[in-house]
C-alpha cells in the first residue's frame, strides 16, 4: 500500500537574461521589446534585467514551490545569482501547505498539513536515497499501512482478507505492465489491467472499499482514468528505488521547512529577488526572449522563462500565452490528468474519542457508493497528536468536487453520518473543529497532482516537458517517473536549472526534443533521459527483496 502523492511545485517562471544584471540595474536588455516597469512607480525590480524570474503561485500562505525553489538553487549553486522568484501569494512552500486548526489542551492550535504530508519511498542501503527524506527535518512518523480496520453501514465488518488479494492481483498486473514496456505493446487503462490479473470488484462494496484503498489514495483517479504501463512505472520507480516505506510528516512548524530552508541556502532574509504576492496574466516568448506581464501593471522581460504551473492552472487558461502555444504542446497540456485529493479535518472533545486509536487507518465500505468518504485516518495516537481527538478523512477527484462545491455543514453532517453508521449514533459527539481546503477551486493550482492517463505514450509526456522557444517547463506533472510526487517536482526543478545554466555558459547545445506527430506507442529506445526517464529500470530493486 503506498500513500497519495500531492503535486507540490508551485507556479513558477524563470527569466534569464545573457546581460547578467541584477534587480535595480537601469542597463538595457539585451532583447527589449518594451519597457517594463511597476504600475505605479514603486521598486524598479521590474525594470529587471535579472538573470532569472521564478512566478509561482501558492497555497494561502506562503509561496515558491518545491520545482522553482530547486530551479533556482541550481542555478545558483552553477554561479548563476541574478534571478527574481514571483510568486502569487506571501509565503515559500508551494501545496506543501498547513494551517492551524482545532486546540490544545492549553488553548494553541494544532498544525495540520492541508496539502503534502507524506514522505514517500526512504532508503534501503546501499541503494540510493530519496531526496526529500536526505534533506527532510522535521517531524515524522512510519505510516503503517497494516494497522487498519474496515467497516461498512452496519459497523465494524473484518474484510482485510480482501488485501491480499488485491496484492496478488497485483503483481500480475505489475508483471504485465514490463511486457507492455519491453513488448512495445498498447497501453490499456488499469481498471483493464487489475481486471485481466484477476481483481474484479463488480458491486462488491467491500472490494470497492479496497480497491479505492490501494488505487485511488495514491493516485486521486480511479483505475479507468489511469495508464496501466505508467502506473506500474510511477510505483517501481519510487518504491523499487527507494523503499516502501512512507513518513507521515507532523511538524509544529510545517511540512514545507525544510523548502524555507533549502531556499535559505541561497536567498538572503528579505532578499529583493523573492517576490510575493505576485500574480502572472501573460506570457509572451519567442526565439530570443520572455516577456511576463502581472495582473498589477508591472512586467519583466529576460532571455529565458522557466514555468511550474499546474496542469491544472495549464488546462484552465487562467494564464494567457502570446503567440499561443503550438498544438504539439497544446494536444500534450490537455491530455494530462490534474487530480483533487481533499482531506476533511475533524476535531472531536478530547475526552469523548469513540475509536480505537490504536489503529491509524479506518475503511469504510459505503453501500451504494464507491470511495463516499472511505478513508479515515487517525491523528489521536502515539507518534502523531495523542489526546488530541483529531481525525481526518480523505476524498477524491469526483467526490471532491461535490465536497468541495457544497457548504462545510452539508460535508460535516454527511461526515458525522458515516461515522455514526460505523460506530454507532449514540457515540459519536458533535465535533468542536472541522475545516477542509477547496485545492479544485483555487484559482492558482486547480487541483492536488498530476496522473497519467491511459493509452499516452513516453512521447505526449516529452511534448508536455519540452521548451518552447526560451519558454520552459518544469514541476511535478512534468516528471516521466515521479509525476504527482513530491520529489518529482524536486527532481524536475533540479535538472531544468541545471540545463539553463548549461545553455547560459555554453556547455549544453541541444533544446528539449518534442514530437510532431507522435507514434501510437512508445519504443523501447525512447525510455531514456532525452525523454525525462532516468532510471535505467524501473523494475530493478532495492527497497523490495
Amino acid at each position: 500500500m503506498q500513500i497519495p502523492k500531492f503535486g507540490f511545485h508551485t507556479i513558477l517562471v524563470l527569466i534569464v537574461s545573457s546581460q547578467h544584471f541584477r534587480i535595480g540595474s537601469s542597463a538595457p536588455l539585451q532583447h527589449p521589446k518594451k519597457v517594463c516597469r511597476k504600475a505605479e512607480c514603486g521598486l524598479c525590480v521590474f525594470f529587471l534585467p535579472s538573470r532569472y524570474l521564478f512566478l509561482t503561485p501558492t497555497f494561502n500562505r506562503s509561496g515558491a514551490g518545491v520545482a522553482g525553489i530547486t530551479t533556482a538553487q541550481a542555478l545558483s549553486n552553477a554561479s548563476l545569482t541574478d534571478f527574481v522568484i514571483l510568486e502569487y501569494l506571501p509565503r515559500v512552500g508551494g501545496r506543501v501547505s498547513n494551517t492551524n486548526f482545532g486546540r490544545k489542551a492549553d488553548g494553541t492550535p494544532y498544525v495540520v498539513e492541508l496539502g503534502a504530508n507524506w514522505v514517500q519511498g526512504l532508503v534501503t542501503p546501499p541503494g540510493p536515497e530519496n531526496p526529500i527524506w536526505t534533506l527532510l527535518i522535521t517531524e515524522r512518523s512510519y505510516s503503517d499501512y497494516d494497522s487498519i480496520a474496515t467497516f461498512n453501514e452496519t459497523g465494524a465488518v473484518d474484510f482485510t482478507g480482501l488485501l491480499d488479494e488485491y496484492e496478488n492481483a497485483y503483481a500480475t498486473f505489475e508483471q504485465d505492465a514490463g511486457y507492455i514496456l519491453t513488448d512495445n505493446l498498447q497501453d490499456r487503462t488499469a481498471r483493464a489491467g487489475l481486471s485481466l490479473a484477476g481483481w474484479k470488484p463488480e458491486k462488491d462494496a467491500a472490494a470497492q472499499a479496497v480497491e479505492w484503498w490501494q488505487f485511488d489514495f495514491e493516485y486521486s483517479v480511479p483505475p479507468e482514468q489511469s495508464s496501466h504501463e505508467f502506473t506500474a512505472i510511477n510505483n517501481n520507480s519510487t518504491f523499487y528505488q527507494w523503499s516502501n516505506e512512507n513518513n507521515f510528516v507532523h511538524d509544529e512548524r510545517g511540512f514545507n521547512t525544510f523548502i524555507k530552508g533549502e531556499a535559505a541556502t541561497f536567498l538572503k532574509d528579505q532578499d529583493p529577488r523573492l517576490l510575493l504576492n505576485t500574480v502572472v496574466a501573460n506570457i509572451s516568448y519567442d526565439g530570443s526572449g520572455v516577456t511576463i506581464d502581472n495582473e498589477d501593471g508591472s512586467c519583466v522581460q529576460a532571455d529565458y522563462a522557466v514555468c511550474t504551473f499546474s496542469v491544472g492552472v495549464l488546462q484552465s487558461d487562467a494564464i494567457t500565452f502570446k503567440p499561443e502555444l503550438p498544438s504539439w504542446k497544446q494536444t500534450g497540456i490537455e491530455t494530462f490528468i490534474m487530480g483533487t485529493y481533499t482531506k476533511i479535518f475533524i476535531q472531536f472533545p478530547p475526552d469523548q474519542v469513540f475509536w480505537n486509536t490504536s489503529y491509524q487507518y479506518l475503511l469504510y465500505a459505503d453501500p451504494t457508493e464507491r470511495g463516499y468518504y472511505p478513508v479515515f485516518q487517525s491523528l489521536d495516537g502515539e507518534g502523531f497528536f495523542p489526546g488530541s481527538g483529531i481525525i481526518f478523512v480523505t476524498v477524491v477527484q469526483s467526490q471532491s468536487y461535490v465536497v468541495e462545491s457544497q457548504d462545510d455543514q452539508i460535508t460535516k453532517d454527511q461526515v458525522l453520518a458515516v461515522l455514526r453508521n460505523m460506530f454507532g449514533a449514540e457515540n459519536v459527539p458533535e465535533p468542536i473543529a472541522f475545516m477542509y481546503p477547496r485545492w479544485s477551486l483555487e484559482p492558482w493550482a486547480y487541483g492536488s497532482y498530476s496522473n497519467w492517463p491511459p493509452g499516452t505514450t513516453l512521447e505526449m509526456h516529452q511534448n508536455l516537458r519540452a521548451n518552447v522557444d526560451r519558454l520552459y517547463f518544469a514541476g511535478e506533472a512534468t516528471s516521466a517517473q515521479y509525476f504527482g510526487f513530491l520529489h518529482g517536482a524536486w527532481v524536475e526543478g533540479k535538472n531544468v536549472g541545471e540545463k539553463i545554466a548549461g545553455l547560459i555558459k555554453g556547455t549544453i547545445q541541444t533544446e528539449e526534443v518534442h514530437y510532431d506527430p507522435l507514434h501510437g506507442t512508445t519504443f523501447v529506445d525512447e525510455y531514456d533521459s532525452t525523454n525525462g526517464f532516468i532510471l535505467e529500470s524501473t523494475f530493478a530493486t532495492y527497497g523490495f527483496k
